[in-house]
């Protein structure tokens, strides 16, 4: 194939370039101290484009002049969409007084997906479904149903903040005045704290019902239990690994090493190396976190 027998608009890479241009970068950061985060920007400005492209083409009028106009205008509209997506998300999910910022967050889910998975739809699922849990109980209703519409607002911020959309939506949450309850249910819906109420427990439980119904996330099985043996087979190729588990969804490797083996500082180099590779090796959406552990035990007989 040439070029010129490509369909239009498209983008061509040099690869060998490419790959040495990333090279270099990843020799300049590791000097400086710095690790490197993989992430592809999928939130709203896959939308601009699209937007852009469609004005554009049906326009004719295809300059840079022309280019830069259309976006800023494409931009603006995408804007007005998000704000109006946190909107009625907000009033149907029956969620008042939201910060102007957290309803502009809760609106971007609308262009974030997981799994194929719409995050806005999860997350007006879960407030539904853990409303409807929370009255059988007898539980605030309406504090529950905020919670479980935030649970996930920190999937929006991943791709240009460092941390996991856990973390993210913790801080976001406190930053703009929530609930501590709220802020806890939040951090514990994957378990990455203690669970501090019933609310958390039940918004946990509708983000699970959400998620695994049906339909609801496309990412076939085979594919999910490959990348877990994947992380799994990583970790387990270096010297002196007793066992791996990958669990949290394959948020989270756990790596048992012998302690004849592995000393603590060459753990701490392992644990980097591992999480290098994967990195390097495999895709996977959010964050994985590498734990190693190494135990001594001291064992005798009295007779």
């Amino acid at each position: 194939m040439q070029p010129g027998d490509l369909t239009t608009p498209c983008l061509l890479l040099d690869r060998a370039k490419l790959e040495r241009n990333l090279s270099r970068m990843r020799a300049r950061l590791k000097r400086l101290g710095v690790t490197p985060r993989p992430h592809l920007k999928t939130a709203n400005g896959v939308e601009v484009a699209r937007l852009a492209l469609e004005k554009l083409v049906a326009d004719g009028r295809i300059h840079p002049g022309r280019i830069e106009e259309v976006v800023a205008k494409s931009q603006k509209e995408v804007d007005a969409s998000i704000q109006e997506a946190g909107e009625t998300a907000a009033y149907e999910a029956g969620v008042h007084g939201l910060h102007a910022e957290m309803v502009r967050l809760v609106g971007r889910m609308k262009y974030r997906t997981s799994y194929g998975q719409n995050i806005l739809q999860h997350s007006k699922e879960t407030a539904w479904l853990a409303g409807i849990m929370a009255a059988e109980l007898g539980l605030d209703v309406v504090m529950t149903r905020r919670a479980a519409l935030l649970h996930d607002v920190g999937k929006v911020m991943t791709h240009d903040h460092e941390g996991t959309h856990v973390q993210l939506g913790v801080e976001v949450a406190t930053k703009y005045g929530e609930h501590p309850l709220i802020i806890s249910a939040i951090g514990a819906h994957h378990d990455d704290i203690p669970h501090e109420s019933e609310m958390s427990v039940i918004v946990q439980a509708a983000d699970a019902i959400s998620g695994s119904r049906p339909g609801a996330r496309r990412e076939a099985f085979e594919t999910y239990v490959k990348r877990l043996e994947n992380i799994e087979k990583i970790a387990a190729s270096y010297k002196g690994v007793d066992r791996v588990f990958a669990i949290q969804a394959g948020r989270e490797v756990r790596v048992i090493v012998n302690p004849e083996d592995v000393d603590d500082p060459r753990m701490i180099t392992m644990a980097d190396e591992v999480a290098r590779r994967i990195e390097s090796e495999l895709q996977y959406p959010g964050q994985i976190r590498v734990v190693m552990i190494r135990e001594t035990r001291a064992v005798d007989i009295a007779r």
